[in-house]
Order: structure tokens, then C-alpha cells, then sequence
């Protein structure tokens, strides 16, 4: 059984994700041959906080975001 797991910043919609969940298991799908119900998508949300980059958390590099 296939995971795919997509760390993400918080703040995408219901429909954006359902979105993300069907492009990225047809995708899959289409380069694999792999059925789609045996593909697990796993979507975590992750605060710009405790997401860090160069030594910088990605909320003080990008103030505005």
C-alpha cells in the first residue's frame, strides 16, 4: 500500500484538499498502474511556526503570510 504524505502550510479549504487528496492518487495512478483504492494520502498541516528554513521559521522570513 502506497502512502503519499504531503506536509503543508495551514489554511487550505475543504475543496483544495479534496483536490490535492484526487490529483495526487491519479497521478500516482497514471505512473504506477497501481489501483486507486489501494493509495493513502496523508495530508498534515503544519503552522509556519514550527516550520524552519536557512535557520529561519518560515512565519519570520514571511511576515505578510
Amino acid at each position: 500500500m502506497p502512502i503519499i504524505r504531503v506536509e503543508m502550510f495551514k489554511g487550505r479549504d475543504r475543496d483544495t484538499r479534496r483536490a490535492i487528496i484526487k490529483e495526487l492518487t491519479d497521478g500516482f495512478c497514471r505512473a504506477t498502474g497501481a489501483k486507486p483504492d489501494v493509495v493513502d494520502v496523508v495530508l498534515v498541516d503544519v503552522d509556519q511556526q514550527d516550520w524552519g528554513k536557512g535557520g529561519i521559521a518560515f512565519a519570520d522570513q514571511n511576515p505578510n503570510q
